[in-house]
């Protein structure tokens, strides 16, 4: 506990955010390899071991008289997956398919079209539902896009029923760069 009392709160910042990066940076890499960016990913695992390295040499130097390291590296383990995670879902790596349910007729149509005309690709199939004739649209988009998708349909049906699901691959189709 003497580095505490002798100003070495340096190394416990050092410690906290390099963990909390190192943390957020495998959380890319894990995503971007799940996503089939196998290339970018073993890149940012260069990275990520060199901060692995780093942070973790710090601590288990000397830990056993200062227990605050591991403590310090602990928290910053969990506000670094949280961290990653955010980030994750900011940068939408990747692709998803939408499933757009909604009652069958004018509505439906003019929806499919507001979706076209936003440059969306809409397969649709008519189906049965609980109370009655439904429209299916289809859609494979980038995840970046999710968010004005949701608001095109939303805008036409707030009760529309809409199913987001990740995507791997898609080999075909249109879907804009």
């Amino acid at each position: 506990m003497n580095s505490f009392m002798d100003g070495g709160i340096l190394i416990y910042l050092f410690i906290f955010f390099g963990k909390i990066a190192e943390v957020a940076v495998a959380t890319i890499r894990i995503v971007l390899i799940n996503r089939g960016e196998r290339s970018k990913g073993a890149a940012i695992a260069i990275l990520e071991i060199l901060l692995w390295l780093a942070v973790t040499g710090t601590v288990l130097t000397g830990f056993q008289d200062d227990w605050i390291k591991v403590v310090v590296f602990a928290i910053a383990f969990a506000c670094g997956n949280y961290l990653g995670s955010w980030m994750e879902d900011k940068l939408a790596f990747g692709l998803c398919s939408v499933q757009v349910i909604v009652p069958e007729g004018e509505a439906s149509q003019k929806i499919a079209k507001d979706l076209r005309d936003n440059n969306f690709a809409v397969t649709e199939i008519s189906g049965k539902g609980m109370e009655g004739e439904r429209e299916l649209m289809l859609m494979h988009i980038k995840r970046k896009r999710i968010p004005e998708a949701v608001k095109v349909v939303k805008r036409s049906d707030e009760k529309a029923v809409i199913v987001v699901n990740d995507t791997k691959v898609v080999y075909g189709g249109f879907i804009t760069k």
